[in-house]
């Protein structure tokens, strides 16, 4: 399935220079930017092949965590090994950081952004479409036949249903892939020690410190968790980040909240860099670093033990099996993701024309996605005001 390419190849420093690029200028959310990556690291500089990138997207999408950065990692595993991981998510982390921690300090130091509801306006639309069509792309790539279509059917409506990513939907598609396409009933099973990662992930929540009297304990340990246990894309970490931030914790209002997600997903980078910008609303600069840590830090943990494994057992009928099934249930929970987080970004007829005629860009002239947001968030700064749509700032 794999073309056997063996971690430690390249260069710590080119997969540095790239991620820290990506990280710059990738928008559109985890799907846009795994779509990015592919059309980059798999068609043109050939540091992977399209079976080795299918192979990372639905590992990475079986574990919970941002799916873009997970996959980074992944990625800068097998260029560079071990050390190379860690170089290429930091790399791929840290501009985003700079830019939503410098935006969080603007907003408490200045009071307001309000620009930033007008950019929101313009901008959200224009990113789901950059997720259906990087989704086109990466179904393109990874699904071969009517089993994988019907799993991802039953995917969406079940994310769509109870608007939010079920972790077990993964696993579960996952024995599927494996009773259809593996050989497990033909003949005695290999060991597969790969599943024992996704099994393991609950684990991590109690290796977390217990939470302290102290805001920076409390927030760290919240963003563990939401980096251990929401499974998925990130694109659905909306609804478990507003059940602590607004209602469990009170740290932010139904505004703040909504600003917070607006930041996430019109700066560059993965949607889930949102927890940035709450940690320095909620305790400044160290809140920011110690949110930041905590989302991402589960996602380097969990990708460095099973991406060993991955590219031990790669040959495994029963692992190849397991990675289609998960690939399908990717594909299924970003489309219900896609389809919740749409009804945050579009409510009238300006975001619904928006979102089609970027979709309709996408596919006919293969736009560029900074340019593309660059123009949506003008039409919304100058929209904004003319139409003072009371529905974006509203729950």
């Amino acid at each position: 399935m794999t073309t056997g390419v063996q971690p430690g190849r390249g260069s710590i420093a080119e997969v540095t220079a790239y991620f820290l690029r990506l990280g710059l200028l990738g928008f559109g959310g985890p799907v846009a930017l795994v779509g990015q990556m592919e059309r980059e690291l798999v068609a043109d500089k050939k540091w992977l092949s399209k079976e080795q990138m299918r192979e990372a997207i639905a590992i990475c999408q079986s574990l919970p965590g941002p799916l873009a950065i997970q996959v980074g990692i992944y990625i800068s595993y097998l260029r560079c090994g071990f050390w190379g991981a860690w170089a290429g998510g930091w790399a791929f982390i840290f501009p985003n950081f700079v830019i939503v921690a410098a935006l969080g300090a603007l907003f408490v130091y200045l009071g307001d952004l309000k620009p930033v509801t007008g950019v929101f306006y313009g901008v959200s639309p224009a990113v789901i479409a950059l997720i259906l069509h990087s989704c086109y792309r990466l179904a393109k790539l990874g699904m071969e036949d009517w089993l994988q279509w019907v799993i991802a059917a039953v995917c969406l409506v079940v994310t769509v249903v109870l608007q939010a990513e079920v972790a077990l939907l993964f696993l579960g598609a996952g024995f599927v892939g494996i009773l259809y396409y593996g050989s497990l009933f033909r003949r005695p099973p290999a060991a597969v020690p790969m599943f024992a990662a996704p099994f393991a992930v609950p684990a991590l929540a109690q290796l977390a410190p217990a939470a302290s009297g102290s805001t920076l304990g409390k927030l760290l340990l919240f963003f563990l968790k939401a980096g251990s246990l929401t499974f998925g894309s990130g694109l659905v970490i909306v609804p478990f980040l507003e059940q602590g931030l607004v209602h469990q914790y009170g740290w932010l209002d139904q505004r703040q909240f909504l600003v917070a997600v607006a930041i996430g997903m019109i700066s560059p980078g993965p949607v889930v860099i949102t927890a940035t910008f709450v940690g320095y609303l909620v305790a400044g600069f160290w809140g920011s670093l110690v949110a930041t840590v905590g989302i991402f830090l589960p996602s380097f943990i969990l990708v460095l033990v099973a991406a060993p494994l991955l590219a031990r057992y790669r040959l495994n009928p029963n692992v190849q099996g397991f990675v289609k099934g998960a690939y399908a249930a990717a594909i299924g929970t970003i489309l219900g993701a896609c389809f919740l987080l749409g009804r945050i970004a579009i409510g009238d007829w300006l975001t619904a024309l928006v979102g089609i005629a970027s979709l309709a860009v996408l596919f006919r002239w293969k736009v560029n996605n900074p340019l593309l947001i660059a123009v949506t968030a003008v039409i919304g700064l100058i929209a904004y005001p003319l139409l003072q749509p009371a529905w974006v700032m509203v729950k």
